[in-house]
């Protein structure tokens, strides 16, 4: 038991215990936002014994938000200097950029678990941390001791606050104070937020004249009114929630070319064509400041996006090209998909998406819905969510409670887990939406659907599995990599590996993999290396935690060894004829030197 225990602490560990060892949640007596992260991480495989995380030596310890926390973190070095708590600042990802560090005792044990300049401690990582659970949740956070993930962390509390940028209010990086347990720890909360923003006070105070007199010009179009506003700098794009909602990075481009062209006209307006094909009415306004022109501010104007399909020639009954924003492939049985989804969407049609966890049936949903124009996102009801348990109208009050009529969605997540006695309501909550205007949508994984639901949903449309549309993963795998912000890409080789895996999570296992390979890459580029060791194995059955760690140990010893077989028995103690008995036995499918 960590030291400086209490009686909630041994409560939290049992509960801990009893969720590693079983399937069920972890027990209500754990905090909402902790037995969260405890799940994604169970999911994600974290490790709840050891701590392994990506190492990056080389970063730019001149960056934008070094700068600006060094006066914050020398101030506190000096205010906790012999105590026993440290201060660390990480950037948005979880790498971890500078720690000051009140006591050597503390110091030696931050070192021992990697929690030191370098190392990556996002949640996908390590699990359970007051830096990764800030920075996925986006709020302030402390976890305590036994509410870690990881039993190595346990022996410290530690809370974090998200630091945003004053310009554009994206996340940039975390405030973390860490402290052994104690009665201390009560107090750490604060402490983190006050630094936090201590932090994003210094950022604005070093921010350029331009990108101030951005703001003031986005704040004062859009303090009055609703209107699409979009405004464009060099590293800077403000957008307002309608126009965030109907632009991608290519209409950003598009937009910002055709300013580039009319900002020396005042108040100049022009139609410009989006991808897609849509058009908009952009009227534009250069913004100087006093070092120069800053940027540019646009109010635009969309049009009917059934007024574009008819001035294309397309006729009536067309839909919009494929793929749709912001997602990929050209499989023939994806693209009746998103063409059935966007029909639905532009008609209002309840909609009822049956497909596999991480299928992309949510990203479907935004993406059609934001094509027809719409200023606001759908709003998601998860029936699995938890709820108070005396709540018995909570799913049928939160269905209700949605904002309903004309341009919005309502997605009821997980339709076949509806309680048969909350059916009749709920069926009651979604007609009433669908009767103000609202697009019902509902998704599930399983066939089966409660009686009373069945006559909300109008048309039923199936989401294909990735391992069924393998063709689009080249596509996709592009798509992903853009997504994580980094020039990353990957070796021919690692392309053929990926074709070979069944993805049994579908694009969100892709996405996962290509997330941790890219943070974990020695080099510029992806390699086979960098994938887990699972990727390497086509073995058709499942295995004992005990037999996948075997076939990772062989795996990882065999990329160690550039695929010489007896260089990697060597070094692992066994013969060159078990290597090849386990390579047939697990499936290893790795590309090696005999």
């Amino acid at each position: 038991m960590p030291r400086g225990s209490t009686a909630r602490d041994r409560h939290i560990a049992r509960a801990r215990r009893q969720f590693l060892e079983s399937a069920e949640p972890p027990s209500t007596i754990v905090p909402e936002g902790i037995r969260n992260s405890w799940q994604r991480s169970k999911h994600l495989g974290i490790r709840p014994d050891e701590v392994v995380v990506p190492y990056q030596p080389d970063y730019d310890r001149e960056s934008r938000l070094v700068r600006a926390a060094t006066p914050v973190l020398d101030r506190l070095e000096r205010a906790l200097s012999g105590s026993d708590a440290c201060v660390i600042v990480t950037d948005r990802k979880g790498w971890v950029r500078d720690r000051r560090v009140g006591e050597k005792r503390l110091s030696a044990h931050l070192d021992r678990v990697h929690l030191a300049p370098g190392f990556n401690y996002a949640e996908q990582f390590v699990g359970t941390n007051g830096i990764g659970v800030a920075l996925e949740e986006r709020r302030p956070n402390v976890v305590l001791g036994t509410e870690h993930f990881n039993e190595r962390l346990q022996d410290v509390c530690c809370a974090a606050a998200p630091i945003r940028n004053p310009i554009t209010g994206r996340v940039e990086g975390a405030m973390n104070l860490t402290c052994w347990n104690g009665p201390a720890r009560s107090l750490m909360a604060a402490l983190a937020q006050e630094a936090a923003a201590d932090v994003e006070r210094a950022m604005y105070e070093v921010s350029s004249a331009h990108q101030r007199a951005l703001l003031e010009a986005f704040q004062q179009v859009t303090h009055y009114g609703d209107r699409p506003v979009l405004c464009l700098g060099q590293g800077l794009v403000l957008a307002s929630p309608q126009a965030a909602v109907r632009l991608g990075g290519d209409d950003h481009r598009l937009l910002r070319e055709a300013a580039a062209e009319l900002g020396h006209a005042p108040r100049a307006r022009v139609e410009v064509r989006l991808t897609g094909g849509r058009t908009v009415l952009m009227r534009c306004r250069r913004v100087d400041s006093g070092a120069g022109t800053a940027g540019y501010l646009l109010e635009l104007a969309f049009t009917d996006p059934s007024r574009d399909r008819a001035g294309s020639g397309a006729g009536r009954g067309a839909v919009p090209p494929w793929p749709l924003p912001g997602l990929a492939g050209t499989d023939p049985a994806w693209n009746a998909v998103s063409r059935a989804v966007s029909r639905c969407a532009r008609d209002r049609t309840p909609l009822l998406l049956h497909g596999e966890s991480g299928t992309g049936k949510s990203a479907l949903v935004r993406a059609a819905h934001t094509l027809t124009g719409a200023a606001s996102a759908p709003t998601v009801v998860d029936v699995r969510a938890p709820r108070a348990p005396d709540a018995a109208t909570g799913l049928p009050a939160a269905l209700r409670a949605a904002p309903a009529g004309p341009g919005r969605a309502l997605v009821l997540r997980n339709v076949d887990a509806v309680p048969a006695e909350q059916g009749p309501a709920v069926a009651g909550a979604l007609d009433a939406a669908s009767v103000q205007g609202t697009w019902i949508v509902g998704t599930l994984h399983s066939a089966g659907v409660p009686e009373p639901l069945r006559r909300c949903f109008v048309e039923v449309v199936t989401v294909p599995a990735l391992r069924h549309r393998l063709a689009d993963l080249p596509a996709l795998v592009d798509c992903l990599l853009r997504r994580l912000g980094t020039d990353v890409e990957c070796a021919p080789e690692v392309l053929p590996l990926l074709r070979r895996h069944d993805w049994p999570g579908n694009v969100r296992q892709l996405d996962l993999v290509l997330g941790r390979a890219a943070a974990g890459r020695r080099t510029h580029r992806i390699e086979l290396r960098d994938l887990p060791p699972s990727l390497h194995s086509a073995g058709g059955r499942s295995l004992s935690a005990w037999e996948a760690s075997e076939r990772d140990t062989l795996v990882r010893a065999l990329l160690a060894a550039d695929g010489n077989k007896l260089l990697a028995a060597q070094r692992l103690g066994i013969s060159r004829t078990t290597i090849y008995r386990k390579m047939r036995a697990y499936g290893i499918t790795l590309p090696v030197r005999r």
